[in-house]
């Protein structure tokens, strides 16, 4: 369910490593949530860093959306950057399962499979 990868990189290099990964293979950033800095700011004791990059490749969400419009609450993908206990990682819910959970249509699954090939070599190549 869950593509989760350990870096020995500190947490901003990982994450500006991720962008160019993003970007390198295709896809686009839409947004990065800094959910760290944002629990912080509203008072939360958050010890731990986490950014949420939501990241799209607009032809593969096409496909999906004239499929089942009802997928657009599961897009765009997203890959975070996170530490726990001193480490990092790099990682995402896997898109096959989330899309074959769901969704029946056989048709998805061809196109998760790419996003997913494609997301995990994101976060491979960020590590």
């Amino acid at each position: 369910m869950y593509y989760i990868a350990k870096t020995d990189k500190a947490f901003d290099q990982a994450a500006t490593d991720l962008e160019k990964e993003v970007t390198a293979l295709g896809f686009g950033v839409l947004h990065i949530h800094d959910l760290g800095a944002t629990m912080r700011s509203k008072g939360v004791d958050f010890a731990e860093d986490c950014k949420v990059f939501e990241v799209c490749n607009p032809q593969q969400a096409a496909k999906v959306l004239s499929v089942d419009m009802r997928l657009n609450m599961a897009l765009p993908c997203r890959i975070s950057v996170y530490t726990e206990k001193g480490q990092t990682y790099i990682g995402m819910v896997e898109p096959v399962q989330m899309l074959s959970s769901m969704s029946d249509d056989t048709s998805l699954l061809a196109v998760a499979e790419e996003v997913q090939e494609k997301t995990a070599q994101m976060i491979d190549n960020a590590c």
